[in-house]
């Protein structure tokens, strides 16, 4: 996905979620509900994680140092990997002890304040939170193809519109759990109704937290390109009528869209050295052209044994890769 299109998906975030802290911060403040409260924490922990996520694209997009050769590409996967943080510790943490004060404590602000507000704030707090999440979703739609959704998310690099999407995910769940449990403690008269929806929000913000942690340590421990990408590039090479066979294809993700391939291939015997030569040129050309994606490109002729880790090498007669 190209950054324009993430930068997009987390102003829009941003925007959805200042003001919608705002509201509900008044709105719980005032009902004195734990839900709301709840609520109004999450909100403005994710304003916060779309600051540091633009701050993050800002960082990553600086071009390469002497100290860097290979650029900053990765600092985005750090700064999701501190959002990620963030929602465990303080918008789940929050959530979780605000519920048990309100349980300990039996209050709710069903009974004490007109409960309209509550109502009012979460149905337009979810019209701006589904506006967010209409805007993610159709950036991700176009970047995920026909995968499903769970396995797009799995395989996509790019922190700055998994991280927002399943944010405004995380917030149109917690919406529904707060506004049945003002609605049930209102109905009911029961103040536990209205405090373990802000533990059930908790434990959503918990699992979201976790998933996406798991996924940007991923990739700052440095994952490879999508098996699509590999096939291709097997493909590219093989259709080369220099090359015999291919030894190893490695890829590591430096950015979301910043590629690094170490390509070993074993060429036909007899071959010249501007033969040779040429074979290398052409193939680093093709792979360019056809996947973008990868910037750096080593390529080595055989003579070195395949990585440990590589499947069976592919040759132009057939086999396994």
């Amino acid at each position: 996905m190209a950054e324009g299109s993430g930068r997009k998906v987390v102003i829009a975030a941003l925007i959805g979620n200042a003001l919608i802290a705002a509201t509900k911060l008044a709105a719980g403040l005032f009902t004195g509900s734990s839900a709301m409260l709840s609520e109004a924490a999450h909100s403005l922990v994710d304003t916060c994680n779309e600051v540091l996520l633009l701050y993050g694209m800002r960082r990553a997009s600086r071009p390469a140092t002497l100290s860097h050769p290979y650029g900053f590409g990765r600092e985005i996967y750090f700064w999701g990997f501190v959002v990620a943080v963030l929602i465990f510790g303080l918008g789940a943490g929050w959530s979780v002890y605000e519920g048990v004060r309100g349980l300990a404590a039996g209050r709710t602000g069903a009974g004490e304040t007109d409960p309209l507000v509550n109502y009012v704030v979460l149905g337009v707090s979810a019209l701006f939170e589904g506006g967010s999440f209409y805007v993610g979703a159709r950036e991700f739609n176009r970047a995920r193809g026909e995968r499903r959704w769970y396995s797009a998310l799995r395989r996509s690099k790019d922190p700055a519109v998994f991280v927002a999407l399943l944010e405004d995910t995380a917030a149109l769940v917690g919406l529904a759990i707060a506004f049945a449990g003002v609605g049930l403690a209102q109905w009911t008269g029961n103040p536990a109704f209205d405090a373990s929806a802000s533990i059930l929000i908790g434990i959503v913000l918990a699992a979201v937290a976790i998933f996406l942690a798991q996924e940007c340590k991923g990739l700052l421990l440095g994952e490879s390109a999508d098996p699509a990408v590999i096939d291709g590039i097997v493909e590219i090479a093989l259709a080369n009528r220099r090359v015999h066979r291919v030894v190893e294809v490695l890829t590591t993700h430096f950015g979301p869209e910043d590629v690094l391939l170490n390509l070993g291939v074993e060429l036909r015997d007899g071959l010249s050295g501007e033969e040779m030569e040429a074979a290398v040129v052409e193939l680093e050309a093709e792979i360019r052209n056809r996947f973008p994606v990868v910037r750096r490109v080593f390529i080595e002729v055989a003579g070195f044994p395949a990585h440990p880790l590589m499947p069976p090498v592919r040759s132009r007669g057939g086999g396994g890769r």
